[in-house]
């Protein structure tokens, strides 16, 4: 008789064990699964992160020639403005000087 609960004992045990040998096995599946999906979501945010830089340096790039382009338009606008002062003023410079030299008597 004694030998019946031992045998339940023994049963018991081992359906335990085989109930903590699937449970095992199941969070080792989940870890490797959560792994992997750590893993391609590591990689999505490098690319993403790629993606953004890249359109970021992109607009970097069109804000500095349209910068440039606003430079050399102001720059173009600056140099014509003073080569008409200087050609407006060119004669009345050259008149007051040539006045200067004759009242003066000469080159000194």
């Amino acid at each position: 008789m004694a030998e019946e609960p031992l045998k339940r004992l023994l049963d018991a045990e081992a359906k335990a064990e085989r109930v903590i040998a699937v449970a095992d096995e199941e969070r080792r599946s989940i870890v490797d699964q959560a792994k992997l999906k750590i893993q391609e979501l590591e990689q999505h945010h490098a690319e993403r992160a790629k993606e953004i830089q890249s359109t970021h340096l992109a607009q970097a790039g069109q804000r500095a020639q349209q910068s440039i382009a606003e430079l050399q338009r102001r720059y173009t606008e600056r140099a014509s403005a003073l080569r008409t002062s200087a050609s407006v003023m060119e004669q009345p410079a050259l008149n007051a000087a040539i006045e200067l030299l004759t009242k003066s008597g000469g080159a000194p």
